[in-house]
């Protein structure tokens, strides 16, 4: 070996430290731990609702009827907050609407540790549900602009992990803590998180499309053209499969345990909390196996062919113990761990003057496939019963999702640095 030539462990050694040091930088960090906060208020609600809407002196009559109420405004509230923070993501910038969505939620989870009646409760759920739209695609837009190329998987996979991470915090804090302080808690880790942007800088791709003359933010632009407005379409129905299996499988886990006749009754928090345990694995895998194929679509996949087989697995394998049914929705949950990869691939689809208004946008409507799938359900559970009839969803579902990801282009290697022309 000659003098001046680097041995391979050097080499090694020296990508390994540039590749932390890019995982570290202050703006992934920042994006990674504003998406624990997001997911935390996401899950702690869930959690927490029943014995908030108990304190508040309801009815367990009026606690369905108002818990639904407050569901549905907080999806309200993504919905329309995802089209608005996705379009100022794109005109004012990542940073803009990062901190703006955790300044909202954060003092809408304070507010809601504050409540003493439904009314104020269902406006303080529809304000955090509008500010959770917004963090999670201006995160994964500034991380993929930020980081090279070769390591944006990577970076998803820090973002998807540490929010995954903060639904399980969510459990852990309202095991120990009432639910008010469990709300305030988050609204705190939340106003902590404005301290760290002091120090936090944009987007160099943002700041160079600043000085150009080009139209930034408009929707209208995914719907004048044909062939943006079905890659958008695309990017929406391959994260159908992953609600499916949230919203229908673990969801209503226990009406399954019952219709499959397993030994004791299903715990539908247990069936939750191993879900999102396991798609913090499932989301580390995802990022990681992208980086190892060079290659978002093959990832992606394996991950929907894998998550099918288990759908037949949960619905068809004739186990009776409730232990067999909870480690299969823990590998469901794992299966399902592609979430911030597949929008990690929305962001890398579109020129960087759409780019977060469609990362902030399509997970939002991912979110809300939930509906047309469980009215879907409930048809097909009338007319097959709840096994076979979920069964016909899900195989719908899963083609669905398949083809969206056949016709969708590979950008493991797309250069971030383009424009959408008008």
């Amino acid at each position: 070996m000659m003098l001046n030539e680097p041995s391979p462990i050097s080499e090694s050694s020296a990508a390994s430290r540039t590749t932390l040091q890019h995982l570290v930088r202050l703006p992934v960090l920042v994006a990674a731990l504003g998406y624990m906060v997001d997911m935390y208020d996401l899950f702690l609600f869930s959690i927490i609702r029943v014995p908030s809407l108990k304190s508040l002196n309801l009815s367990d009559e009026s606690i369905l009827k108002d818990g639904l109420l407050l569901l549905n405004l907080q999806m309200a509230g993504m919905l329309i907050g995802g089209i608005v923070w996705g379009i100022m993501g794109d005109r004012k910038g990542r940073l803009s609407v990062l901190f703006g969505s955790i300044l909202i939620y954060s003092l809408a989870n304070i507010g809601n540790g504050l409540v003493t009646s439904v009314g104020a409760y269902a406006v303080l759920r529809f304000i955090a549900g509008f500010g959770l739209a917004g963090e999670l695609g201006a995160g994964i837009t500034l991380v993929s602009e930020i980081l090279p190329n070769r390591l944006r998987g990577y970076g998803a996979t820090l973002v998807a992990t540490m929010g995954v991470m903060g639904a399980l915090l969510a459990y852990l804090v309202s095991y120990f803590f009432d639910w008010r302080i469990s709300f305030f808690i988050g609204g705190g880790l939340g106003l902590l998180l404005m301290i760290m942007r002091i120090r936090v800088f944009e987007s160099g791709i943002f700041l160079k499309l600043k000085e150009k003359n080009v139209k930034r933010g408009n929707v209208f632009m995914l719907l004048n053209n044909k062939k943006r407005f079905f890659k958008y379409l695309n990017g929406i129905i391959i994260g159908m499969p992953i609600w499916f299996v949230v919203g229908i499988l673990i969801t209503f886990s226990p009406e399954f345990g019952k219709a499959l006749g397993l030994d004791q009754p299903v715990d539908a928090g247990k069936a939750v909390m191993l879900a999102f345990a396991a798609q913090v694995a499932g989301n580390v895998a995802s990022g990681f196996s992208s980086q190892y194929l060079k290659s978002r679509k093959k990832a992606i996949l394996f991950f929907l062919l894998f998550s099918f087989v288990l759908v037949l697995v949960y619905l068809l394998v004739p186990f009776k113990t409730t232990t067999s049914f909870y480690i299969i929705c823990a590998l469901l949950g794992f299966s399902s761990g592609y979430w911030t990869l597949f929008i990690t691939v929305a962001a890398e689809l579109f020129g960087s003057n759409l780019r977060a208004t469609v990362a902030t946008t399509i997970p939002n409507f991912v979110r809300a496939t939930v509906i047309p799938l469980t009215a879907l359900f409930l048809l097909m559970k009338d007319v097959s019963g709840i096994i076979y009839g979920t069964l016909i969803v899900a195989v719908i579902t899963y083609v669905l999702g398949l083809v969206a990801l056949f016709f969708l282009e590979e950008t493991f290697t797309k250069d971030m640095n383009y424009t959408e022309e008008n």
